[in-house]
Order: structure tokens, then C-alpha cells, then sequence
């Protein structure tokens, strides 16, 4: 399945562990490559991410698992924060 890189403003980003991340505000597009190499993120759970004073995040596009109604990235636990309801080690 072919999506517009429009498409994905605004999309919410989700962990695999049903984590909410935040929102697409941009994409950085390898233009050499053709290909997408990440997503900035905004709008981001206070829960899930630690921003250090920074407005996003950037997620590498080599741990997105899936692209539909929401985004789906793999949940890295040095990357994001446990959250009070996530109990695995």
C-alpha cells in the first residue's frame, strides 16, 4: 500500500505496547535515498517521553512496524519512558 507523505501530518503515533507518543508535525525525506528517514514528532505524551525542554522527537523510520488509520512504532524503553501502567520488565 502506497501513502502520500501528506497523508501523514498529523497522524497519531502509537507505541506496539498502545503507548500514545504524539503526532507527525513534519517528515525528513532522504532525497537521495527516496526514501523517508524520519518522523518529527510533536504534540508528545508528558507520560511516555522525556523532551528535555525540546518541542518533538525523531523517529527513525527503521522502527515504524506499521502505517494505517494511526502509526505504529516499535516501543524502545531506553528511547521512551515507562509509563505507571507499563509493568514488563
Amino acid at each position: 500500500m502506497k501513502t502520500q507523505v501528506t497523508e501523514l501530518f498529523g497522524m497519531h503515533v502509537y507505541t506496539d505496547k498502545a503507548i500514545l507518543v504524539g503526532e507527525v508535525d513534519d517528515v525528513l525525506l532522504d532525497i537521495d535515498g527516496k526514501k523517508i528517514d524520519a518522523l518529527a514528532v510533536g504534540k508528545l505524551n508528558p507520560e511516555l517521553a522525556d523532551s528535555k525542554g525540546h518541542r518533538g522527537l525523531l523517529i527513525p523510520f527503521r522502527i515504524i512496524k506499521n502505517v494505517g488509520d494511526i502509526i505504529i512504532v516499535r516501543h524502545i524503553s531506553t528511547a521512551f519512558r515507562s509509563t505507571k501502567d507499563d509493568k514488563s520488565p
